[in-house]
């Protein structure tokens, strides 16, 4: 059994900070598992373009206040505490962020926690060593 508190991530390799956002990563590839989690914290005022064209992403937001636009068809969404969107066709998205939101995010392929967004906003894959 794997037991942390999200606190106990703070300071730690397993907290990614941007000047949009602040990424605590519960669960990593390390954990061989088949996924990664983290509790991402989107600021108020920032806009920020993802596309993870080599993962699966799923977000629930646990509270705040937005809009995901998907780049590909144009399509607009509210972001508020209890939505969830699966970017299962890779889609790029943007997220405009209204007021702070705290959202759930689950990868697959399992992130490492070493992945840095290159300029078109993807994540590499990397396998974990054994």
């Amino acid at each position: 059994m794997y037991t942390l508190h999200i606190d106990d991530l703070n300071g730690t390799d397993r907290d990614v900070k941007d000047g949009h956002w602040r990424s605590r990563r519960m669960v990593l590839a390390k954990e061989k598992v088949g996924f990664s989690l983290h509790e991402t914290t989107l600021y108020a005022g920032q806009t920020s373009e993802f596309w993870y064209a080599n993962h699966v992403e799923a977000v629930y937001c646990v509270g705040g206040k937005g809009t995901l636009t998907n780049l590909e068809t144009g399509e607009k969404h509210q972001i508020t505490d209890g939505f969830l969107y699966l970017l299962d066709g890779h889609e790029k998205h943007r997220l405009e962020i209204e007021e702070e939101c705290r959202m759930v995010c689950v990868f697959n392929p399992p992130v490492t926690g070493r992945e840095v967004h290159d300029e078109n906003g993807v994540y590499p894959v990397i396998i974990e060593d054994e």
